[in-house]
């Protein structure tokens, strides 16, 4: 019997674009379901009871939620596929440890950089920079975070790509101009025919920033 798998995600979720970055690199087929994650929906409770958060991987009627957590489960699922983390167990700490930063101290000012006004969008920006400047200086020369090969952390910071722009146009800077060695990056990120299917696109979410700056009331 074939795998049934269905994707709860919302279309300029960060978080769901690495999903299904990391489910095309596998080759795995999957009903997609847009699910707004202002409007609780009875499936969205019962699959994600505790946060619930989009997006939700549901295989075989099994949630997964939590989009590192994901990866990390469609790697060892469809383990015949490419592999999405290393195999050396210290290389693997590596991976989980970088992924995490970004979830931890990338995350809150990359939309503070665009939903705030003032002192608050200064200090988002300072912050922000700082991030990229250590994510930039930890990628180094490496074609990819893990090397060689296109893998978790990429995908982990991919996701947030769609959003680059907006970070741009409301921070007031330049990725390309502060960052040379990251967007070198990912402009071979963008030649992975995964990548460019999963990501939002970035004049897209740009329109989404200005209703949310409304609804934040920073305009």
């Amino acid at each position: 019997m074939a795998d049934e798998v269905i994707l709860l995600d919302y279309w300029p979720s960060m978080f769901g674009m690495r999903t299904k970055i990391a489910l095309a690199e596998k080759g795995v087929k999957y009903e997609y379901k847009e699910t707004d994650p202002w409007v609780k929906t009875p499936l969205l409770i019962e699959m994600n009871p505790i946060h619930k958060k989009i997006p939700v991987l549901i295989h075989n009627g099994k949630p997964i939620c939590e989009s590192l957590i994901q990866l990390e489960y469609i790697d060892e699922v469809w383990s015949d596929a490419y592999t999405i983390l290393p195999s050396d167990p210290f290389q693997k700490s590596q991976a989980r440890f970088w992924a995490d930063f970004i979830d931890k101290k990338f995350y809150d000012p990359s939309w503070k950089v665009w939903a705030t006004m003032g002192e608050e969008l200064v200090a988002a920006k300072k912050e922000l920079l700082e991030h990229f400047k250590t994510l930039e200086t930890e990628l180094g020369d490496k074609p990819y975070y893990g090397g060689e090969v296109f893998g978790y952390v990429d995908i982990a910071l991919m996701g947030y790509y769609s959003w680059f722009k907006a970070m741009e146009k409301f921070g007031e800077f330049s990725i390309e101009t502060e960052f040379p060695k990251l967007t070198t990056w990912t402009k071979r990120c963008l030649e992975r025919e995964s990548v460019v299917k999963a990501l939002a696109d970035s004049d897209r979410i740009i329109e989404y920033v200005h209703v949310m700056r409304k609804k934040f009331g920073a305009e």
